[in-house]
């Protein structure tokens, strides 16, 4: 079994996707770990590492060449991944979103250092470019409307659930879906 976690930033992708790894006992991936890695190696922010990618291709290459890789290659597990849903289309493809008020309001307690911004104010602006940065990317590269309902199996609107909700709906959907051939 595959999932694929989607979302928008702040939707939680990254920690519903851990915690619904744990709780199946599933290995788990993040491409936006990875995304961080290479913007930490590049001492920029991840805005700047998605302005860059509009123009460098090899970026966005290299993440997808690994999610097709795993999608052929190995079983059991969760990764969370914007494009996941694409890449590895047999998955089992959820899509998070919350409203961006509350989005910005998770990011800001996080104080993710990548997103290298002092106010609420500024972190808004900051989703707002990368929204735009990424649809413009993945419309370019590969004609998607990302975050497109239909792409998706499951969509949960995280802005009023708590993380226990939010994973125990997907873990209760994979199960009540056990049987269907998500291809």
């Amino acid at each position: 079994m595959i999932i694929t976690i989607a979302g928008t930033p702040g939707a939680g992708k990254s920690t519903v996707a851990k915690l619904v790894a744990k709780k199946l006992k599933l290995k788990h991936y993040s491409t936006g770990d990875y995304m961080r890695q290479i913007a930490i190696k590049r001492n920029i922010s991840l805005i700047e590492l998605s302005k860059i990618a509009e123009k460098d291709k090899s970026i966005d290459k290299e993440l997808d060449d690994s999610q097709i890789n795993s999608g052929r290659t190995k079983d059991n597990f969760v990764i969370d991944s914007r494009l996941g849903f694409y890449f590895i289309p047999h998955s089992i493809k959820v899509l998070l979103i919350a409203n961006i008020d509350k989005s910005v309001d998770r990011i800001f307690q996080q104080k993710r250092a990548e997103e290298n911004a002092p106010t609420k104010e500024a972190i808004k602006k900051k989703i707002i470019v990368r929204k735009r940065s990424e649809k413009k990317r993945y419309k370019e590269l590969y004609g998607l409307e990302i975050y497109d309902f239909k792409d998706f199996d499951i969509i949960i609107d995280t802005s009023d659930l708590t993380i226990k909700q939010v994973v125990d709906g997907i873990v209760k959907y994979i199960q009540s879906q056990k049987t269907r051939n998500f291809k």
